[in-house]
Formats: structure tokens, sequence, C-alpha cells
């Protein structure tokens, strides 16, 4: 750090403790900068495509992570960087806004660096490089919107929809049976789709994983699923036409706030005592009962002897249900939840065709079905896999597919994917160029450059001579004037990515350009790092 000094040249400190601070200026802080970006997407670069590689990740306490899920590694990857903590909020708010495309947000985002590193040690001024990027990126969105197709479906046909979530699942690890996952993820999404506002509610959609089975055995539930079993082994297992009551106050004789004691000193006063605790809980099952409920569905636990009654009475009970189960349990049997005994009422119970318990395999794990309810707009997606690790990853490629399905109900129009999309932007932003006079022209070549990284890393990673099969696509896009040819990733034989209905939503490719654009330009205004030292 400089030191200050006074008219009597005696030095005064600026900056507190600043011996033991480490200070990066000007052009190193930025190459500093652009390396660490560089360093996150190198490591995401070998997992973008149906060709990408996989990652494994352990978390300080040994749970082990293996995705293909750009957002997932960097979350999980703990870094320490400041900049590359940047990228990490850069795949997550593509994760949040979008759902989809986290890896290859943060590979254009390296590829931008990279190329305003050539810039800068030519000497071009940060800023001028950082104004040049965002014109680039205006020309780029603007071209996106003129080169997508608008996509018809309805609720009868929803092929469109199904082949763009087959896009999304075939870099994940379940592109073997991608076809029914992307089914049965927008059967989920138009099941709790509001059409007229083209808006979909996620939080209606339940995941849930159970280890076993294999993943063709996973299954969309018009229903809700419970992870917990009847509270008496001999109560039915199958209930039609079911009136749910369901409650969040607990089966038990109530008890005084303060502290108490009951002093019994005869045996007739037991008897009382004992008469009027089976009392309460003759009139708690009578009151369930009488308003015609033939399921309860409890948030606490029972008593044995509340147990015993309900087994008696003939009312199937369960027990220890979670407040968000019972939330989303009320909104699909359109119930209420009664917080006490005396408010229960008939129009209070929630209505389900079938209520059945289904066991699994041989480990008497069961589990509750409540299925053909009367108000259908809550299901669950239940997958079965080989293993935990298996059934987690699942679970986040079909997050994405609903992602994607929600993202093309707001909004229908798509682009084509296999990195036609880039390339085409790329020989836009290219022949835009030349129309801007000054320094910018060379930044907005370079964000042209830049576009090019996602096709070569999507060739690079299909074992294909990455730019040799670059040039050919972009030449023949030029050529034809077709902005539908992309990497041939799969070796079917076409470039022409209308013919292998690989599809990306609009939205998800404008927001990649301009997300990575803005993370770029904020990491080059940056050129000053005081750190504190590692001592």
């Amino acid at each position: 750090m400089a030191l200050a000094f006074d008219e009597f040249g005696r030095p005064f400190i600026i900056l507190r403790e600043q011996e033991q601070k480490t200070r990066l200026r000007g052009l190193d802080a930025q190459k500093a900068n652009i390396s660490a970006g560089k360093a996150v997407a190198r490591i995401l670069r070998t997992s973008l495509g149906p060709k990408g590689m996989d990652k494994m990740l352990q978390s300080p306490d040994g749970d082990v992570t293996i995705t293909n899920d750009g957002a997932t590694i960097l979350e999980q990857m703990d870094v320490d960087n400041q900049i590359a903590k940047l990228m990490v909020e850069l795949s997550r708010s593509q994760d949040y806004e979008i759902g989809d495309g986290t890896t290859g947000v943060v590979v254009m985002a390296g590829a931008l660096l990279e190329q305003a590193e050539k810039l800068l040690e030519r000497g071009i001024h940060p800023i001028r490089i950082a104004e040049g990027y965002e014109m680039a990126s205006r020309i780029a969105v603007e071209h996106l919107e003129r080169v997508a197709h608008k996509f018809e479906f309805s609720l009868n046909n929803f092929e469109p929809l199904v082949q763009t979530c087959m896009t999304t699942l075939s870099s994940k690890i379940v592109n073997r049976c991608k076809r029914s996952m992307a089914e049965i993820a927008v059967k989920a999404v138009l099941a709790v789709a509001d059409l007229e506002r083209k808006d979909v509610n996620l939080d209606l959609i339940k995941v849930e994983g159970k280890v076993g089975g294999k993943l063709e055995d996973t299954e969309l539930i018009y229903g809700i699923i419970v992870d917990k079993d009847m509270s008496h082994p001999q109560m039915p297992k199958q209930i039609e036409d079911a009136k749910i009551a369901i409650l969040t106050c607990p089966f038990e004789p109530p008890k005084p706030k303060t502290k108490h004691k009951v002093d019994i000193d005869t045996v007739e006063k037991f008897q009382t005592l004992r008469q009027q605790e089976q009392k309460y809980f003759d009139d708690m099952v009578q009151k369930c009962k009488d308003v015609g409920a033939t399921l309860v569905i409890c948030q606490w636990g029972f008593d044995d002897e509340a147990n015993h009654l309900l087994m008696h009475r003939n009312l199937p009970a369960v027990r220890w249900v979670g407040g968000v189960e019972l939330e989303l349990i009320a909104i699909a049997t359109g119930g209420r939840i009664v917080p006490r005994f005396q408010e229960l009422t008939t129009e209070k119970l929630g209505r389900a065709g079938i209520v059945r318990e289904k066991s699994f395999g041989t480990t008497k794990d069961r589990m509750i079905y409540i299925e053909h309810c009367a108000n259908s707009k809550a299901v669950t997606i239940f997958i079965r896999g080989g293993n935990k690790m298996m059934i987690e990853e699942t679970k986040r490629s079909i997050h994405d597919a609903l992602c994607v399905a929600r993202n093309l109900i707001r909004n229908n129009s798509i682009v084509y994917g296999g990195g036609s999309a880039e390339i085409s932007c790329s020989i836009a932003v290219e022949a835009a160029a030349d129309k801007h006079p000054g320094v910018e022209q060379y930044a907005i070549r370079a964000f042209a450059d830049a576009l090019d990284s996602v096709p070569m890393a999507l060739a690079e990673n299909s074992g294909l001579q990455p730019i040799e099969t670059l040039s050919a696509v972009k030449a023949q896009q030029i050529k034809e004037n077709n902005p539908c040819c992309g990497i041939d990733c799969n070796d079917v034989g076409t470039n022409d990515m209308r013919e292998q209905n690989v599809f990306e939503t609009l939205i998800g490719k404008q927001q990649q350009i301009l997300l990575a654009t803005q993370v770029v330009k904020m990491i080059l205004k940056i050129d000053d790092v005081i750190s504190p030292s590692e001592y």
C-alpha cells in the first residue's frame, strides 16, 4: 500500500492495519478477477449438453452428490474467491428465474471474460469493453426475437411441450427414459396450470422419492402421497369416497398450561378420573363421527386409548402428518384445517375419491395415497430409483423440466437448441459490428466470438472436432440462411435441429445472454481489490 507523507515528511496511515491487507490494482486486479471467473466456467464446461459429464461433490459431513445441474454444482462447491462467488450467484439467479440453462450461462460468462482479457491486453479501456458488450447483448436478444417460433399447444395436444422438456432432460442422468419423464412433467404442469392467466404455481406439484424399484416406475398421481401409515394396523387399508377431517389438535385430554398435580388417595377417585378421560376420548371420536368423517388426518399424535377407540368405532386415522402436507391435502380435497374439535362441521371436511395404503417391497414401508380429489389442483410426482443419489438427481432434472413447461405456458416462443441459436446470434452480432464506429466494435466482435463458445463446448463434449464442426455449421447457416443448424451431438446425421426436435425456450436463452453480460460488466468495472491477507 502507498504511504502518504505530511508536510514534515512523517508517514501517516490511511488504511487501518494495512500491512495485513493485500491489494491488487489496475490491470492486475482485472486479470486476477478474470482468471477466477474463467476457472469456474472451465469446471462447468464439460457438463454441458447431452454428452456432458457429471460431477461428484462431497460435502464436509460426507454426503455425496452426483449432479449435472450447473446451479447445484456451484452451490455445493463452496468457493472462496469473491469473483467465483459472483459466478455462483449468476447460475443461481438463472435457476430461480428460468430453472434451466444454469450451466450454459456460466460457460457464456467465462467466454466473455476470456475475450475481454485479450482486449485488455491490447490496451482498450474496460468501460469501453463493457459498453460494447452491452450493445452486442441488445443486438443478440433482438435477433433471438426474430428467429423465434411460436408454439401452439392445448390441453389435448401437448406434444410441443413434451419435445421441449425432452431437450432439457437429454443432458441429465435420466435421459434413457426422458420421454416418459417429460410427459409426466408436462401433465403435472398442465394439471395445476391456470391457462387463462398463463400462470403455474409449482408449489402445488409435490415431488416425492422412494428408494427401490426402477426409474421407469416413476408415476404421476393426481392427488397427494403422505409418507405415513394408518395409526392402527387393523384399520381398513382402502377407503372409497372418503370424507376427511383435517385436524391440528391433539387427540388427548386437555392439559392445564401451568404445573399441576392430581392427588388420588382412593380407588374411587382414580375410577372417576379414568372415566372422565374416557369420556373425553368418546366425545372427540363421536364429534368426528357425527359430522360424517370417514378418515381423520391429524398433525399430532394420539394416545393409545384414542387409537383403540378410533379402531373400534371404525374411524381410520393418520397421525403425525407435517404442516406442509396438511396444507396440500387441504388444497387437494377442498377441506378446511380445523384447529379445535368444537369447530368441526360437515362443510369443513375434505373429499377424496379413494384413499389407499400401499406398501413397497419387503421393507414394510407404507405410504398413503389420496387420489381423485374434489379439487385436483394438487398433484404428486412419485420417483423410484436404484439409490438415493439417483432419486435426488432425478428430482433436480424433473424440476428443470417443470420449469421449462411453466416458461412455455407463460411465453410460448421457442428457439432451436444444439447451439444453433448462439451461432445465429454470433453471425448477426458480427454483421452489426461494422456499423459501430469507435473502439466498441472490437468488443462487439469479441462478443460474437464468445457466443461461439457454447456450440464449441457442445462439440467438444460430444467427441467431435470442435473447430471443424463449428466452422462447418456456421458456413451452412450463412449459406442456407437457416438459423436452425446446430451441432449434431447425438450423431443423428443431420444438423437441422428442426428435424432433431431440439428446442429451448426463448426467455431462457435471452435471460442467459443478459445475465452473463451483466455479470461480466460488473467484473470488468472492478479495478482495485483490497482483501485481508491470508496469515
